[in-house]
């Protein structure tokens, strides 16, 4: 169950080379962290991993299959929780935005539930199905956007700077949460310019500068980080 980049360019427009020639793999229950300052690259990388952006050059596979061949399938293995939540939203309540995603799978009314109920009280929002999500809080609406791509039952998941705008105790329920999901044996890939949240849960950090890979480390010192723009833990 791995997510395989190979030469991945993207440009927007002419001029703007946002992600330059990227090979990097994420393998199967890899907790990856993909940091790098604004405007290296991250989102653009990862929004290819489920086929949200085709790149100009270069391949993406998911587990084994390229991306172009099968969209739905890599966006079912890989599930995606954008920088800000509300991108991601359809639905006007809780309930009903995080079965968005199985019932486009065509699965049975009672799997979609068990999917839906499961992924709320896995983010600590059971019993708030039918809440509005437009009067939630940051933090539940993060969660939201969590528990919707854990409905997808997803090999991997994606977060893409999950802890923006965020206070401690809706931080500290985000990162339980990633941590439960590493120990389970999913895939996690957390996108950020700060380490000092989940640097402790991170099997392996990769560092974007400029658009390409300037950094692949276990354990980066915190100099290395540093002179790329990244804030150490």
């Amino acid at each position: 169950m791995t997510i395989t980049v190979e030469g991945y360019t993207y440009r927007y427009g002419e001029d703007v080379l946002a992600v330059d020639d990227v090979s990097l793999a994420v393998g199967d229950g890899e907790f990856l962290v993909l940091a790098g300052a604004n405007g290296s690259g991250k989102t653009t990388l990862v929004r290819g991993f489920n086929g949200l952006l085709t790149p100009d050059r270069g391949t993406v596979s998911v587990n084994g299959r390229p991306v172009d061949d099968d969209p739905v399938a890599a966006r079912s293995a890989v599930g995606m929780v954008f920088q800000d939540p509300r991108d991601g939203f359809v639905a006007a309540t809780v309930g009903s935005d995080v079965a968005f995603g199985p019932e486009n799978l065509g699965l049975e009314r009672a799997d979609i539930d068990r999917r839906v109920a499961d992924a709320l009280d896995a983010v600590r929002m059971a019993g708030r199905g039918e809440e509005r999500i437009d009067e939630l809080s940051g933090g539940e609406r993060e969660r939201v956007a969590i528990a919707g791509a854990l409905a997808m039952d997803p090999d991997h998941l994606v977060l893409d700077e999950p802890f923006t705008g965020l206070d401690w105790a809706a931080r500290r329920s985000v990162l339980d949460r990633l941590r439960a999901l590493r120990d389970e044996g999913v895939g996690v890939v957390v996108v950020t310019h700060d380490l000092r949240d989940v640097a402790a849960l991170a099997d392996r950090i990769v560092v974007l500068a400029d658009g390409a890979v300037a950094l692949d480390d276990a354990d980066p010192s915190p100099a290395a980080l540093a002179e790329r723009g990244v804030r150490p833990p």
